[in-house]
Formats: structure tokens, C-alpha cells, sequence
């Protein structure tokens, strides 16, 4: 599971998104659910839009680079992916020192993993195979660990009721998409 971290300079008078009015924000992508979709339903709960409420916004396509823009003052704050934030954390501590985390969101499902339909439903098997056991081979153990996850598991489709209900309120009557048509 991940979640969205509302970051700002560790330097920073703000504590609240509310204090980022009239700032410059990064988000991550449009169609990112912690980059974008989640801090655009936490501004639509203040009545706010990211059109009106910050002075200007920016799209700097990764999550990275958004933690990145807030920590070397590009902007006042952005939305990021919490593992990524966390990532940054252990492995390139002194940058993360210079962001702080001032808001998480609830828990969602992380962004499965597919597989282009035209696998071979043998080679998309091993691929399953290899993924769910790796948490059980000391070398596959030692991967995980370099990427901070502990395991990799069969999805449960519930696990994004959360970011469907986002976006139902932020779009009502269009229907979240459920990943992309081509492979």
C-alpha cells in the first residue's frame, strides 16, 4: 500500500495545505493518483481548485523530481508518493532532511504490475510465479530489500475502492478507468 505525502521545505513556514495559498505547487502528473488526484480532492474538501488556489502550478512528470523541486526551493510544495518519499529517506537521506512531510493520505492499493496480453500465458505464469515466491530466495530477499518492498502478492480488487471514490467526486458520473488498452 502507498499513500500521498503533502511535502514542503523543512525550512518552510507551512503546515497546512491551507498555508500553500497563493505558493507554487508541483504536482507529479496528471494522471497520477498521488501526485495529482489525491491533492486536488484535498483542495476540492476546502471548495478550492489548483487553478485558483495556487499561484502557479507545475507538472514535473516524476516523483522524484517533484521531491526534488520542493527541496531545492523551486516550489513552495507538491504531492508525491509516499514510497518514493520514503525511498529518498534511506537512500539519499541529506535530500529528504531538506523536505518535510506536513500531510498523508489514507492507505490505497499500489499500481499493479501487468503484463502485455500477448505473453505467453506460460512465460506470464513463470513471470507470476517468480514474483510471488522471491520474498523466499535469500537473492530475490536481498532485490526487495535494496527496493524497500517487503513482498510482492495477488491484488485484491477492493484495494482501490479508495481512489475510485476520488475520483467519482472529483468527476461524478465518469467511471475511473481500470488501466490501459493496448499493451
Amino acid at each position: 500500500f502507498y499513500q500521498s505525502f503533502l511535502i514542503v521545505r523543512r525550512d518552510s513556514p507551512h503546515a497546512r495545505l491551507e498555508d500553500l495559498r497563493g505558493g507554487s505547487f508541483a504536482f507529479t502528473d496528471p494522471h497520477s493518483n498521488t501526485g495529482k488526484l489525491v491533492p486536488t480532492a484535498w483542495l476540492a474538501e476546502l471548495g478550492e481548485r489548483p487553478e485558483t488556489f495556487f499561484r502557479e502550478t507545475i507538472y514535473t512528470y516524476s516523483h522524484d523530481n517533484s521531491i526534488l523541486a520542493v527541496a531545492r526551493g523551486l516550489v513552495d510544495g507538491a504531492a508525491v508518493d509516499g514510497l518514493v518519499w520514503e525511498y529518498y529517506k534511506e537512500k539519499n537521506p541529506e535530500l529528504a532532511a531538506r523536505t518535510q512531510v506536513i500531510r498523508k493520505s489514507e492507505s490505497y492499493g499500489n499500481p499493479p504490475l501487468v503484463a502485455s496480453r500477448f505473453l505467453p500465458p506460460g512465460e506470464r505464469q513463470a513471470l507470476q510465479n517468480l514474483l510471488f515466491t522471491m520474498h523466499q530466495d535469500p537473492q530475490g530477499q536481498k532485490i526487495l530489500a535494496e527496493l524497500l518492498i517487503e513482498r510482492f502478492v495477488p491484488l485484491e480488487e477492493q484495494w482501490y475502492d479508495g481512489i475510485r471514490r476520488l475520483h467519482e467526486r472529483l468527476n461524478p458520473g465518469k467511471e475511473a478507468g481500470h488501466g490501459a488498452q493496448d499493451p
